[in-house]
């Protein structure tokens, strides 16, 4: 049986940096927040100190300072948890309940027939006991699921298909105010299309939904809760306007008066990774994997489209 001296030191160390990551910011966001905050601030506190003295324990590590890296990503979190309040702070506490118990997930399920996959199962349960349950007891869970897919899902779709479209109407019209207008007819064909099929999807699923716990309670007798169902119009309300959001950004420079797609290109593709990496942090997603993966759909998608405006102009003689 391995153990804990055979330990990546490497792995090691992230576990115990990540321990004080969490136990520095949420000492900082009991000196910022109110009242309302302190208690479960408190015993958050509480539990990551002694996950932290836990895994410095059993490494035998002392670590009481952050690399540069980790420092600055506290600085920024907390610069942005001052400017927004307690609505930041709730939803920075969820963000980082998700990522740690995926990392757990996954760092057990790597080393389950080890004393390292012990250690990581009682961090696991004091986890799900603890954590999950203070964080819980907020008034409200902020991060909702269906919310992040559909606001993601219009600002990606919004920035990805229009920027292929500006890109390829550039290539084959080459004059500002056609592509502006061109652009702009897409935008808003787009974002209510968006946001007709996420009503529809929407509607459709509540059906389902509704349909198989009216189902469960006929069975079982009894009148029973009525079915949780999503609003429909306010999903389609949000991925019609994160549409246009989105498309808004590859059409700025063109409104300012560009004449070539890269200007749309640079200013898209930043706003994108931008929205990607605070997205995929709040939902627990890998941030850089997500942030690649657009990169690479953007760069894909205006290349794409600005040889097929090439090929319209050049080899069937379109042109305007």
């Amino acid at each position: 049986m391995q153990n804990v001296q055979t330990v990546d030191p490497h792995l090691a160390r992230q576990l115990v940096l990540d321990e004080l990551f969490d136990l520095m910011l949420y000492r900082k966001f009991r000196e910022i927040s109110g009242p309302e905050l302190h208690p479960t601030l408190d015993e958050l506190i509480k539990v990551e100190g002694g996950h932290l003295a836990f895994w410095q324990s059993l490494f035998g590590i002392e670590i009481s300072e952050l690399n540069p890296a980790r420092r600055f990503k506290l600085q920024m979190i907390v610069l942005v948890c001052r400017l927004f309040g307690a609505p930041a702070i709730d939803l920075i506490l969820e963000a980082i309940e998700i990522h740690g118990i995926r990392k757990y997930l996954t760092l057990w399920k790597e080393n389950k027939d080890n004393s390292i996959g012990k250690a990581v199962r009682g961090v696991l349960e004091d986890e799900f006991k603890h954590e999950d349950a203070i964080v819980s007891r907020l008034k409200e869970r902020i991060i909702n699921p269906d919310r992040i897919r559909n606001i993601f899902l219009g600002l990606n779709d919004g920035m990805v298909e229009i920027l292929g479209a500006v890109s390829g109407f550039f290539a084959s019209f080459g004059q500002n105010s056609l592509v502006l207008l061109a652009g702009l007819t897409t935008a808003v064909a787009g974002s209510l299309s968006m946001a007709a099929g996420a009503y529809v999807a929407v509607s459709s699923e509540n059906e389902v939904r509704r349909t198989q716990e009216e189902k469960a309670r006929f069975l079982v007798g009894g009148t029973g809760e009525e079915p949780r169902t999503e609003p429909a119009i306010q999903s389609a309300a949000i991925v019609g306007v994160s549409y246009f959001i989105g498309a808004s950004f590859p059409l700025l420079p063109v409104i300012f008066g560009a004449h070539t797609a890269l200007w749309s290109i640079l200013t898209a593709g930043t706003i994108i990774i931008l929205v990607s990496m605070a997205l995929a942090f709040l939902s627990g997603m890998d941030v850089k994997r997500r942030a690649l993966t657009n990169l690479v759909i953007i760069t894909v998608a205006a290349g794409v489209t600005y040889l097929i405006g090439m090929l319209v102009r050049n080899l069937l003689g379109i042109e305007i």
